[in-house]
């Protein structure tokens, strides 16, 4: 199957011609139809298997004929790296149909956003729940002509606490509308809102519960006071593809990545302690290869998009296995092979049990000189 089994418009066709694709992903070879039929949605399915294109595309399909320079798709989103690389595709995937689309989070001048709204009058807007609220208070974001509402990566804005910002959001649409919900797991609460905010939606779950297959996972075994040689040991072995690591903390995150770039390693960090313009530069550079590794937390990494990483590595184990699912889909994208590490000390025991349990399996170790256990 290929992308022309759609029957998409020539404009449409010619943005994913403009991105490369050729084979649809299983996510998108079975929401696509769905979505060009009107129907609600709720696509369940791992980070990295293509969800972005596989609503992105029949919406602007959708839109085509429709009226111009007004709001008519909303795509809400967790954080702004998600947010900004959600806008990103429609920017490259909708300019040959001439649709314009925006991003809008915090961390950025008010200003400067409401100036961009005014000139830019885009059709898409992509959105975190708190700087959109702000921007419907003050009267610059006009949602009344939305059609379709897409809920990303819905279950990390549960965990973010966004549900009483979505629910404002979604009361102030109009009461005819898409509503497409897309997450990697599925959470009682995204059950809760799949019955309160859409009509019979289509179900189409593509293992979301696990981390894609493509990824190879291991534990290692080691002391808290040797994760850091452990680390140092594991990255010396790496000759191609990026590193991602995980850390518990934004401070642990800071630290451990000077840590790495004063031992030589090509590192950068991605933390809520950066302003939005540090955010960016760190991204860029982690995007563009020049960073080989990155240092992160939990929320700040939500929306890394990067087809090169090779390596996920939990520095600190996650504290669910939920969370284990989001860490490790940031390798093996695309179908792509992954090797995902994750430090085990003795206290970890019990989470390390939850984690196999959710996986079905137990995890290989993988011995390194350093591990003290």
């Amino acid at each position: 199957m290929n992308f022309s089994s759609f029957g998409f418009d020539p404009r449409v066709a010619a943005g994913i011609a403009a991105a490369g694709y050729e084979t649809p992903t299983p996510i998108q070879e079975k929401a696509i139809p769905v979505i060009l039929e009107g129907r609600d949605l709720l696509g369940l399915a791992q980070t990295g298997t293509g969800k972005t294109a596989a609503f992105a595309l029949p919406i602007l399909q959708s839109l085509l004929g429709g009226d111009r320079c007004k709001a008519r798709v909303l795509v809400i989103s967790p954080t702004r790296e998600l947010a900004e690389q959600t806008h990103k595709a429609f920017e490259m995937l909708g300019k040959p149909a001439g649709y314009r689309s925006m991003s809008v989070f915090g961390g950025v001048s008010t200003k400067s956003q409401i100036k961009t709204l005014k000139t830019r009058l885009p059709e898409i807007l992509v959105a975190c729940p708190g700087r959109l609220l702000d921007l419907m208070g003050q009267r610059v974001v006009d949602l009344s002509a939305i059609e379709i509402l897409v809920l990303d990566e819905a279950d990390q804005m549960f965990d973010m606490g966004f549900l009483p910002s979505i629910k404002k959001i979604i009361a102030s649409l109009p009461r005819e509308h898409q509503t497409l919900l897309f997450s990697a797991t599925l959470p009682q609460e995204i059950r809760a809102l799949a019955k309160q905010f859409q009509k019979d939606p289509a179900r189409i779950e593509i293992g979301a519960s696990k981390p894609a297959e493509t990824v190879s996972h291991f534990i290692s075994p080691v002391s808290q006071g040797d994760k850091y040689e452990a680390l140092r040991s594991v990255l010396g072995g790496i000759e191609e593809g990026q590193t991602l690591i995980f850390t518990r903390t934004k401070h642990r995150a800071k630290k451990l990545a000077l840590q790495l770039t004063n031992a030589g390693f090509n590192s950068t960090s991605l933390q809520g302690n950066l302003s939005q313009g540090q955010r960016e530069k760190a991204m860029a550079s982690f995007r563009s290869g020049r960073a080989k590794i990155m240092v992160a937390t939990d929320i700040a990494a939500r929306g890394i998009d990067v087809t090169q990483i090779s390596h996920v590595i939990n520095f600190d184990i996650p504290d669910t296995p939920e969370a284990y699912t989001h860490r490790v889909g940031r390798t093996g994208r695309m179908l792509r092979k992954g090797l995902a590490l994750t430090f085990v000390t003795p206290e970890d025991k019990s989470i390390l049990r939850s984690i196999e349990r959710y996986l079905g399996k137990p995890i290989e170790r993988m011995e390194l000189e350093t591990a003290a256990i």
